[in-house]
This record gives structure tokens, C-alpha cells and sequence, in this order.
């Protein structure tokens, strides 16, 4: 099938202002923004997960497409290998008719979930995803997996398009965000995002029989080292200003990459103490939907997207 007359929303690359960065650069030049991506689908991975929460994977897994680079540089990313912005963005170019080859093969095998992880930087592509996969008979449950860094000028156009968001929600601390992500304003910005998501899907996680999510919004956060207060803080956001209801997927699996390996508090994984003080303050706010890791999840959590398969 041609899938020519699906591409018209590339055009927005040509002066892309899709995250709150704000770049307007033309990303056909191949000079690209701040995440240095171009116009095509730079997609690192796109293979079976079955690492996320119950309701997203369940017993089979779901369909990740791991775009490259990111609208974030986080300094302790552990997903390092695909989101340095300095990867040459055309080392992962792959086709159209490729990346429907390769999600079609995976949806055949009974899966019915796509994940986008990594989007915000890449909209038009999933736009042209979701598209194209409907056009040809498919329709999964569409889940939006980012890191919150989201202009909710744009969640408020994918309105319709996606079922499950899957945002992970890092900072409520300006300092840490610039610091540790390179990402002024994190907060405002991701709480407007959030905030639009919860517009469309209210407080409701629903799920057909099996117990998979069909839609509504899981919230994630990774609970750094030394950073307790930022995450009481995040914990205090969720359900202040948005609904204490909503499913929480509180993470420990934090370990120190190599590049983060002296850095003064994130050389370290958290501590039980630190853990205890995060989840003690989520049930004195009622958050009682949804995840919590065991302590010692920072050993399985270690993707290595060098293999076909980055997560086995």
C-alpha cells in the first residue's frame, strides 16, 4: 500500500515548535533543534516489552516503539544508548512501510497495545503511526509513554488518538529539572501537560476483562537518590491538582549509570529509608491505585538496546 498521502503532518517539522522547546528549526536541513533529530522515523527499537506496569504488558507484553533522542538530556538517563541527542539521528532511519511491517508482525502474534516511547519530540510520526495502522484494519490500544516535557497545546490535539497515557512525571523542583535535565520550567510545563491528560480521561483507569488498560492515565515516578522532597512534592501535585484516584506507579529501579558514577548524590541507588519516607507519604495523600516497586528493582530494569531484543 502507498502510504504517500499519510505523510502531509511531516510538514510541521519544517519549522517544529512540538515541545515546549520551542526550537523552530526545519528539521528536513538535517540540522535539527535541541534534540537534533530530523524529519524521518529514527526509531531505535521496536520489539516486545513486558517490563511495564500489569495493566500496559500483562502476561504478553505490549509493542514499544522506542524513538531516538529526546527533548530531555537527562544526565542519569538509563536509556542512555538511544536518548544521547548526539547519536547521529540518521544512523536509525527506518521506512514507513518498515515500521509497519515490523509493529504489524508483533500485533499479529495476539498483542493489541502500541507504545510510543519517547514521542514528544516525534508527534507527526505517531500521528502517522496510529494513522496507517487504523487505515490497514489494526486497532490497538495506543498508550503515549513520555517523560511529561509535553506542550498541552499538543496532548490536546492527540485527543482521540490516544487511549492510555503513560507519563512519568520527574520534578516538582525547578533547580533539580535544570540540573538534572537540562529542562527549565519542567514543572509548570509538565503540569500543564498532565493536567490536559487528565482532562480527557478523568481519574478512571478502565480495563477490559483481562485487567488490561483501555484507557485513562497511569502516572509514573522514579524516585532518585538524596530526593526525597522532590518526589513528596510530586506525590503532593498528583493528588492536589489533579485526583488522588488516579493509578500512581511509583518506581525504585534507579541505578547510577557510568556517566553519573561520581556525581554526589545520584552515584548511589535509593535507600530503604528514602523509599519508606516516599511511600509512607503516598498513602497519608490516599493514593492507594496502582504500583509499587520492590527495592531491589534496580537490578532487572537494564535495558541494552545493542541487542535486537533490549529488554531480554
Amino acid at each position: 500500500m502507498d502510504f504517500t498521502s499519510f505523510l502531509d503532518p511531516l510538514e510541521e517539522l519544517r519549522d517544529c515548535a512540538i515541545c515546549p522547546r520551542n526550537c523552530h528549526s526545519d528539521r528536513f536541513s538535517g540540522k535539527g533543534g535541541y534534540c537534533k533529530s530530523d524529519a524521518s522515523f529514527n526509531i531505535s527499537s521496536i520489539c516486545i516489552h513486558r517490563g511495564e506496569e500489569p495493566a500496559i504488558s500483562g502476561s504478553k507484553g505490549i509493542c514499544n516503539i522506542f524513538f531516538t533522542h529526546c527533548n530531555l538530556q537527562c544526565i542519569y538517563c538509563q536509556n542512555y544508548q538511544i536518548s544521547d541527542n548526539h547519536i547521529p539521528a540518521g544512523s536509525t532511519e527506518i521506512e514507513l512501510d518498515e515500521v509497519l511491517r515490523q509493529i504489524t508482525k508483533i500485533l499479529d502474534t495476539g498483542i493489541n497495545r502500541v507504545g510510543f516511547v519517547s514521542p514528544s519530540h516525534f508527534i507527526p510520526q505517531v500521528r502517522i503511526i496510529i494513522n496507517c495502522l487504523r487505515e490497514i484494519g489494526y486497532s490497538p490500544t495506543f498508550v503515549y509513554n513520555t517523560n511529561s516535557y509535553d506542550r498541552a497545546e499538543i496532548i490536546r490535539s492527540l485527543e482521540g488518538s490516544i487511549d492510555v497515557y503513560l507519563p512519568d512525571i520527574k520534578y516538582m523542583d525547578n533547580d533539580l529539572a535544570r540540573d538534572l535535565s537540562d529542562a527549565p520550567g519542567y514543572p509548570e510545563i509538565a503540569s500543564g501537560a498532565l493536567k490536559e491528560m487528565y482532562r480527557q480521561k478523568g481519574s478512571v483507569l478502565h480495563t477490559d476483562e483481562n485487567g488490561m488498560a483501555v484507557s485513562g492515565i497511569i502516572i509514573r515516578h522514579l524516585v532518585l537518590p538524596g530526593q526525597v522532597q522532590n518526589s513528596i512534592g510530586v506525590l503532593n501535585f498528583i493528588a492536589g491538582e489533579l485526583s488522588p484516584n488516579l493509578h500512581i506507579s511509583l518506581m525504585s529501579q534507579y541505578y547510577p549509570t557510568p556517566a553519573v558514577s561520581c556525581h554526589p548524590f545520584l552515584k548511589r541507588t535509593v535507600s530503604a529509608s528514602e523509599y519508606a519516607m516516599v511511600t509512607g507519604e503516598m498513602e497519608r495523600l490516599g493514593l492507594s491505585n496502582g504500583w509499587i516497586q520492590e527495592l531491589s528493582s534496580h537490578h532487572h530494569y537494564r535495558p541494552d538496546f545493542e541487542q535486537e531484543h533490549p529488554f531480554e
